[in-house]
């Protein structure tokens, strides 16, 4: 059996048992569907494994900078350290910077005409706050200048399972976007199971969003591989999967690339890129 044909069995197997979630009403069929994410963590850990050491792309330090969206989301990030990931995201050539969303007017100016786009954080770190709310931080970044925005889904409402609500959170702020706005949904994997995963994967995907994404970098833990295997199998080849928290090197963003991201989420870039060390948190 090839890694693809596992990873669909496996995948197969976790969405056969959420058939009747699928439509975004039941909460019961959340819990029933949990039991069978201890399977699903081993086999599909083995298939990531696979993927690393197997790719037909060759992907260099060089050539990775297009995918990462250089970030910098810590509370005490002041003017001048901004003004840095701006001015290394032009050196490097990364596809954006990713910032809080008091930041973005100024990114926007200063980042005007260098091709490097602006991301911002919506509902960050936790997603629990109220739709509208999300809604008005996301229409005010894009008239700032965000070319981008990743929000955090609402994971208390997951867990409960009330997905419409989910889905409808998503929606909100998908409608204050502009048609050309990237819209990004952090379902903070930490906090999940595989099952919940899998779930939250299908209802992104249905409310129109753009890319999955794994972590926020605030909560337990950040991106793996597994995770990223995972979400790549349930929302296809078309749609985007951003990988981000803890990934600090080249190596691991490869593999991460190899797994299935098209995104790249760090703070250490620069490092990644260039093979410095680096104290980077994101």
């Amino acid at each position: 059996m090839t890694q693809e044909e596992l990873i669909e069995r496996i995948t197969g197997q976790v969405l056969s048992k959420l058939k009747t979630v699928q439509t975004g009403t039941s909460g019961t069929s959340v819990k029933e569907a949990r039991g069978i994410s201890g399977v699903a963590v081993t086999d599909i850990t083995a298939v990531s494994t696979a993927i690393t050491a197997t790719t037909g792309n060759i992907l260099t330090p060089a050539s990775i900078a297009k995918y990462i969206d250089h970030t910098l989301l810590k509370p005490d990030a002041t003017l001048d350290e901004i003004d840095k990931l701006c001015d290394e995201a032009i050196q490097y050539g990364f596809y954006s910077v990713c910032v809080n969303s008091c930041w973005v007017e100024h990114c926007a100016k200063r980042l005007r005409g260098t091709g490097v786009k602006v991301a911002s954080v919506v509902g960050f770190p936790l997603g629990a706050m109220d739709s509208r709310s999300k809604s008005f931080e996301t229409r005010n970044a894009v008239e700032n200048g965000a070319d981008e925005i990743d929000m955090v889904m609402n994971i208390g409402m997951l867990k409960s399972g009330n997905l419409k609500q989910v889905e409808d959170d998503i929606r909100w702020v998908l409608r204050a976007c502009r048609p050309t706005t990237v819209l990004k949904v952090i379902l903070e994997n930490a906090l999940l199971t595989d099952s919940e995963k899998v779930i939250a994967c299908q209802i992104v995907k249905r409310a129109g969003a753009h890319y999955v994404k794994t972590s926020t970098g605030f909560s337990k833990s950040g991106a793996t591989v597994s995770d990223v295997a995972l979400m790549r199998r349930t929302v296809g080849p078309k749609m985007g999967v951003k990988a981000a928290g803890g990934i600090r090197n080249f190596e691991t963003a490869k593999a991460m690339i190899e797994a299935g991201a098209t995104r790249i989420g760090a703070s250490s870039s620069v490092a990644i890129v260039t093979g410095k060390s680096s104290s980077g948190s994101y």
